[in-house]
């Protein structure tokens, strides 16, 4: 698979005949507006289409009445090198994943790395590798911030001294290498945070040969940024150690997808019992021994949408804003000033559902018509997802 040829976006684009607008923030997830318009790759302005359609000529996207909402941002990956996963001997995954309405990924450690380094100097070298690599190839358009190194025991303040001064800002899942003790974790954690690296700690069974069982205690010592698959990859914790978790801290709530479900279930809910969905954010936890998943983030918001009731207007912003804030990224919010990454979706065809909303709500999975990254159309109607019941279209250059 090859890199997409560099584009440029057109200096002006207008959306319209918006069906619903969902910004991804929890404040408000749906905006009063059925048109943006897109300078440069950047939302200039959101409104009315007659309004907005007076800034002057530009490329023209009907919605059709599509829902439009920001691109998808998968927490929890493993990449390697390129669009190719080894764990699967897999090509293209992703792009894939684009066409499920990921726009925007976060390593967890780059583990499958055949002969991954475990020294201190390789497992330095290997993260500031895949930083750079990510930050100049881009599958499909899709943002992958990368080089999250694995903790090994004998790493000292300097190790992420130097990472951070090399441009890595994320450490991979605490508990995969020789790292996980509690008191261990909690020294290296408070070293990455103390330099700008934020901390994702594995949380339940062992998923890869050479990984640890971390349960609640190890989780609580260690105090990372965000609490990784807190429904396990694969193997959960007991329920009563998901809910010490829950409100022992105040760190993110990762659900995923290759995770258990009851699991990711009930944490939601008991987010929502302490009154702090913001909390919860979404990942696939792949590619792993599952596979790829293209659809992973669409599964889960069906799940805590169908199965766990919650309102759907939230579960996109726990793929979208939600993450977007605690990973400190710019994308994932439909706001002026944010990149222009967005989705347009709808009910699948021959849905109960009336809306995407509505089809969440039923279970169902939407269908993708369009995605877009930074003003750049890539990816037109999903090979992937149900065919959309709504097509938006270009209907002017």
């Amino acid at each position: 698979m090859h890199a997409p040829a560099a584009q440029t976006p057109p200096e002006r684009t207008l959306i319209r005949n918006i069906g619903l607008l969902l910004s991804g923030d929890l404040n408000q997830p749906l905006l009063d507006a059925d048109a943006i318009l897109v300078e440069n790759g950047v939302i200039a302005a959101i409104g009315a289409g007659r309004e907005l359609a007076d800034a002057g000529p530009a490329q023209v996207i009907d919605a059709n009445s599509s829902a439009v909402m920001p691109g998808l941002i998968d927490s929890h990956v493993h990449p390697v090198f390129g669009d190719w996963t080894p764990r699967q001997n897999q090509l293209g995954w992703i792009d894939s994943f684009l066409n499920g309405g990921v726009t925007t990924m976060i390593s967890a450690g780059e583990v499958h790395l055949p002969g991954r380094p475990k020294d201190i100097v390789g497992l330095k070298a290997l993260a500031i590798t895949a930083q750079r690599a990510f930050s100049n190839f881009r599958p499909g358009g899709v943002k992958l911030h990368a080089g999250a190194p694995i903790l090994e025991q004998g790493m000292t303040e300097q190790d992420f001294a130097d990472l951070a001064e090399a441009g890595v800002t994320l450490i991979g899942e605490v508990g995969l290498g020789t790292v996980r003790a509690g008191e261990e974790a909690q020294r290296m954690v408070g070293w990455a945070r103390k330099h700008g690296l934020q901390s994702t700690i594995h949380t339940g069974g062992p998923s890869v040969p050479g990984s640890s069982y971390i349960d609640k205690d190890v989780v609580l010592e260690a105090d990372p940024d965000i609490i990784g698959h807190i429904n396990g990859g694969h193997t959960a914790l007991p329920v009563d150690q998901i809910r010490c978790l829950c409100e022992g801290c105040q760190r993110g709530i990762e659900i995923v997808h290759n995770g258990n479900e009851r699991a990711g279930l009930y944490a939601a809910r008991a987010a929502y019992e302490l009154g702090q969905p913001d909390r919860v954010i979404l990942g696939t936890d792949s590619p792993a021994g599952s596979g790829v998943q293209p659809l992973g983030i669409l599964r889960v918001m069906a799940l805590l949408a169908g199965v766990g009731e919650l309102p759907p207007e939230h579960v996109v912003c726990f793929a979208t804003g939600n993450t977007s804030r605690m990973r400190g990224l710019d994308s994932g919010l439909i706001e002026v000033g944010r990149p222009a990454d967005l989705l347009f979706a709808a009910e699948p065809q021959h849905s109960a559902g009336g809306d995407i909303l509505q089809a969440l709500a039923m279970g169902d999975l939407p269908g993708i018509g369009m995605v877009m990254i930074d003003g750049i159309i890539r990816c037109h109607r999903s090979r992937h997802t149900p065919p959309t019941s709504r097509l938006p279209e270009v209907v002017a250059p």
